[in-house]
């Protein structure tokens, strides 16, 4: 095995982005402001991309499909010799979780601004990762160990209890993953779930866990440098997903008081200085109804959903990245991290929510985003650019920020009456949909919400401002019992006091 250093952090001056689109220009963004060179990478589908022109240099490096361009790390390194770039940011997807292409970064010389291989490696294996934080003290999800037979995960599941996922070791986004709800499902379930896993990640290894029923996803952003120092930036709302993708965030959970909020926090940090974490990163927790919470997975690299904790925090995630890789000390001790206000975002996709989500692809004919106070467009895309089948269709991130979740759900439900697109289908109307939703505003959802509970058929029309002041005084109430531990008869108590009143104003 290649001698590869642990932490690789020393000054550098000017970076590859080894990636495209929204993320390529928050990068970019990031770097300028700190005085750091830039180097875009492109492929033939982005030649005319924002990133490439905002870039100090870009460098071609193949066809449109991601397998033959930016999942190519020979391209990548080639272009970091001959543009002199000392260090490289993968941003998020592509290569950003992959060990080798850290490793390969370290032994060409080069800054990776991310975690070490080795804590890619461990946390990228759900088993591994799962028994690493286990010895920990960090609460996990019922669940097999590694290495089991077919006969084993048959006879473990029995002792653990249906419904169970089959999930498999490598990988994300709900590939190899199958429910099963009776022991008569299961032979079935492994066989799918191993196929689908073996084509996806290369890695047929699957394992068992319980299945937390109307459970809530919520995930503690974390910043660590490399003399130890590791913090959290408290968490985020991630519940609201379709098959396993996130589509609307929120910090902070309407449902963590400060107690949670430290306690997840601690148990989160516990977790990163397991494999010696360095830079920023995220552990994701599954909640359930009585506010057990358990550990999922790490992702080792910048979230899309960075910019709600940004937003209440007052914290550049991703300027720090490029501090920690220099070198530098966390500029604030946990004691200095501040929850203030309240931070929603709408992932803008190309996509029929009328017709099943379709992918919609073509050029973009025309575009407003919205502006005004509060309100935070990232993007990648202009008129005239041209969405393609190749990558994720993911137009924009729109991200509106309050002093209070009443408020930002206001802003939020103006910037997507302002947004204006054309050319493609947009998601655009399943936003405003939950932006309407009682269920939402209340704060009444889980994982399974959007596919269980949710239909654009009926969508609901409440009188605007019924449907602030409503939001406004639930928010309110909220922001009052910030801080003190309230058990979750009462609060269900109360959720249910702010539906029956808008269950009224809709009759």
């Amino acid at each position: 095995m290649m001698n590869v250093p642990e932490l690789h952090t020393r000054r550098f001056h000017k970076v590859l982005i080894a990636n495209r689109g929204e993320i390529a220009m928050r990068i970019l963004r990031a770097c300028h402001e700190l005085g750091i060179g830039t180097v875009a990478v492109y492929s033939d589908a982005d030649r005319n991309a924002p990133h490439v022109r905002f870039a100090n240099e870009a460098y071609h490096i193949g066809p449109p499909a991601a397998r033959e361009s930016y999942l190519v790390v020979e391209k990548i390194l080639d272009v970091a010799q001959r543009s002199g770039a000392d260090a490289i940011h993968p941003g998020y997807g592509f290569l950003a979780e992959n060990a080798e292409f850290a490793r390969a970064c370290y032994d060409a010389g080069l800054v990776f601004i991310g975690p070490s291989p080795s804590a890619i490696e461990v946390m990228g294996d759900k088993l591994t990762a799962r028994s690493t934080v286990l010895s920990a003290g960090v609460p996990v999800v019922p669940g097999t160990e590694p290495g089991l037979s077919e006969e084993d995960l048959l006879q473990a599941a029995e002792e653990i209890g249906f419904p169970i996922l089959v999930k498999a070791s490598a990988g994300g986004g709900g590939k190899g993953m199958r429910p099963v709800y009776e022991s008569a499902e299961l032979p079935d379930a492994i066989t799918a779930a191993k196929r689908e896993a073996l084509a996806a990640f290369g890695s047929g290894t699957v394992y068992l866990e319980k299945m937390i029923t109307q459970g809530r996803h919520i995930e503690i952003q974390l910043l660590a440098d490399a003399h130890g120092n590791v913090i959290s930036l408290g968490e985020r709302e991630c519940s609201l997903q379709r098959r396993h993708q996130k589509l609307i965030e929120e910090a902070p959970s309407f449902v963590v008081d400060e107690d949670l909020r430290q306690r997840m926090g601690a148990v989160a940090v516990a977790a990163a200085k397991a494999v010696n974490y360095v830079n920023a990163g995220t552990i994701e927790f599954l909640m359930d109804r009585d506010k057990n919470f358990y550990f999922l997975e790490m992702n080792t690299r910048l979230q899309v959903e960075h910019p709600v904790t940004e937003l209440v925090t007052g914290v550049d995630i991703v300027q720090e990245q490029l501090r920690i890789a220099r070198g530098r000390r966390l500029g604030l001790a946990q004691e200095d991290v501040a929850i203030q206000g309240w931070a929603i975002e709408c992932r803008i996709n190309a996509e029929d929510p009328y017709n099943n989500y379709l992918p919609s692809t073509g050029l973009i004919a025309t575009s407003q985003f919205p502006t005004g106070p509060g309100v935070r467009v990232d993007t990648g895309v202009f008129p005239g650019f041209e969405i393609t089948p190749f990558y994720d269709p993911m137009i924009s991130k729109l991200i509106c920020y309050g002093n209070t979740r009443g408020e930002a759900v206001l802003r939020m439900r103006r910037a997507l009456e302002e947004y204006r697109i054309s050319g493609v289908k947009t998601n655009i109307p399943f936003h405003q949909h939950m932006m309407d939703s009682h269920r939402f505003l209340s704060g009444q959802f889980h994982t399974k919400f959007v596919e269980e509970r949710f239909s654009m058929s009926d969508r609901e029309a409440p009188h605007a401002l019924e449907a602030a002041i409503l939001a406004t005084l639930a928010a309110h109430e909220q922001s009052q019992r910030a801080g003190q531990i309230v058990d979750s008869g009462s609060r269900e108590e109360s959720n249910w006091k702010w539906y029956s009143r808008w269950d009224r104003l809709r009759r």
